[in-house]
């Protein structure tokens, strides 16, 4: 069975950090792109970041570009991503997804990825 497993999420401070974890079960995610995408109620899931398989290419949506670093460990079969001096706007449910192939597309599209994990909730709040 295909499954992505999203961790790390949680109520942080503004200023604070949280890393969340996509680890993959019952596939590879060594060949596809692995983005993050980010929902709040009543608006479009936002793509947030994306690195590819092929060449290390690396997408950040202006809103979160230098305070956040997406990654990946192959071995671990996980992707990553470090969030850094959060802010409430940061506030969502996080996805991260497999793309439908090796690369990332600036701006990054739902229709693109293909396997989805179910969501972790990270709230920033004081």
């Amino acid at each position: 069975q295909v499954q992505l497993v999203e961790s790390g999420g949680g109520l942080v401070q503004p200023g604070g950090s949280l890393r969340l974890s996509c680890s993959g079960s019952g596939f590879t995610l060594g060949p596809y792109a692995v983005g993050w995408f980010r929902q709040v109620p009543g608006k479009q899931r936002e793509g947030v970041s994306c690195i590819s398989a092929s060449d290390g290419a690396i997408y950040y949506a202006d809103s979160v570009k230098g305070r956040f670093t997406i990654s990946r460990d192959n071995a671990k079969n996980t992707g990553y991503l470090q969030m850094n001096s959060l802010k409430p706007d940061d506030t969502a449910v996080y996805y991260c997804a497999t793309g439908l192939g090796s690369g990332c597309f600036a701006p990054m599209h739902r229709s693109d990825f293909g396997s989805w994990g179910q969501g972790t909730q990270v709230t920033v709040s004081s």
